[in-house]
């Protein structure tokens, strides 16, 4: 079983809640998963302190398991300190 660390859509429409999950990746994105491990509200102001929150103890645990995040939630757990972003090669053109 592949595991990834992935958002989930919640919400209304144009009113955007998302859980971050801990999902097989071949589940739906808004379908069934192993557990719900933080929110990310992008409603809320860029320096507000709810707009994202994890459990941290809960995503270590699963990183140690091999859980693999998807890019927008490696940039939160980056964000978070809980894990590194390798930076990207992308050379200029020309």
């Amino acid at each position: 079983m592949a595991v990834a660390i992935r958002l989930s859509r919640g919400g209304a429409k144009k009113r955007p809640y998302y859980r971050i999950v801990i999902a097989d990746s071949r589940y739906p994105r808004d379908g069934r998963y192993l557990e719900q491990i933080g929110i990310y509200n992008p409603m809320l102001p860029k320096d507000d302190a709810g707009r994202v929150k994890l459990d941290e103890d809960r995503v270590r645990h699963w990183l140690g398991v091999g859980a693999k995040p998807s890019d927008r939630v490696h940039r939160f757990l980056d964000a978070a300190g809980i894990l590194e972003r390798a930076p990207k090669n992308n050379p200029k053109k020309g």
